[in-house]
């Protein structure tokens, strides 16, 4: 009797060896996985790292009377970098193709006013959230659209891979449903409403920061008009590749860092008028 629980005793701390040392492997080739897939130090071997922008996306990323890319973003994206002993090398890129411009190498954050949301979140890994947004319609006002159940039959825009469009695209949204059609696709926003201007459009679907900085910029800000969407906010973040766990880390203490010492509100405030929101 007492050899037969001896025997159990042995086999259940056999048993229990054994789990662990293959936890332990399984844990082992897990972190070799994750981290052989970590090119911090070859990202930042010449203390560079390429950042991908939509060059045309006002306040983020754009071009300013000079031809020098300017915006929220590329100023936040400088100063984080710079905290990490870094510069950016600010890459234009196709807006549609970013995650696969990601994913190639050929960049090595997307940096621009980019919406997290469950699809995004399946190709790329996010920083942490530094600024939020929403989705509104602009129209003018000679549409007489007021609301959204007045885009009933209309011709609406918008960006393609924009977050707008991608909540426009889901499954039983009410927006699409009263539209009653698909958008039609730009590759840039400041197309999308050149057409609205000429009559090509009726409205589109655009992020509001982009909305109001380019309404307000325009000769007769009066003929637009701005509606509300239901589609809730949008936080924004960095996106990099999901095995860049040390590249993640250090951008979200230096993100931390600017919101701590005011950089953050600092360019806010230039862009936006605002603190940070």
């Amino acid at each position: 009797m007492i050899k037969s629980k001896i025997n159990w005793r042995r086999q259940i701390i056999g048993n229990g060896i054994v789990i662990i040392v293959l936890a332990l492997i399984g844990g082992f080739f897990w972190y070799r996985t994750v981290h052989s897939q970590d090119t911090w130090r070859q990202v930042t071997a010449d203390k560079t790292v390429v950042v991908g922008v939509d060059d045309t996306f006002v306040p983020m990323g754009f071009r300013n009377a000079q031809g020098d890319l300017v915006g929220y973003d590329v100023e936040l994206a400088r100063a984080t970098l710079k905290k990490m002993g870094l510069k950016a090398d600010f890459q234009t890129i196709d807006w549609s193709m970013k995650e696969t411009e990601l994913k190639t190498g050929h960049i090595d954050m997307i940096w621009n006013g980019y919406t997290k949301n469950a699809d995004r979140k399946k190709k790329v890994a996010f920083s942490d959230s530094y600024h939020h947004d929403h989705q509104v319609i602009v129209t003018m006002k000679n549409q007489q659209i007021n609301k959204l159940n007045d885009l009933k039959g209309k011709r609406l825009g918008a960006q393609t891979g924009s977050s707008g469009l991608l909540a426009y695209n889901e499954q039983g949204n009410s927006l699409r449903k009263t539209v009653g059609s698909d958008a039609q696709q730009y590759d840039t926003f400041d197309k999308a409403l050149n057409d609205l201007q000429v009559g090509r459009l009726n409205a589109v679907l655009i992020d509001a920061d982009y909305a109001g900085y380019y309404i307000a910029h325009e000769k007769d800000p009066e003929a637009f008009k701005t509606i509300k969407t239901n589609f809730g906010t949008d936080a924004y973040g960095v996106g990099m590749r999901k095995g860049d766990v040390t590249l993640r880390n250090k951008v979200n203490d230096a993100l931390a860092e600017a919101k701590k010492d005011g950089t953050i509100d600092k360019i806010s405030q230039k862009y936006f008028g605002t603190d940070n929101k």
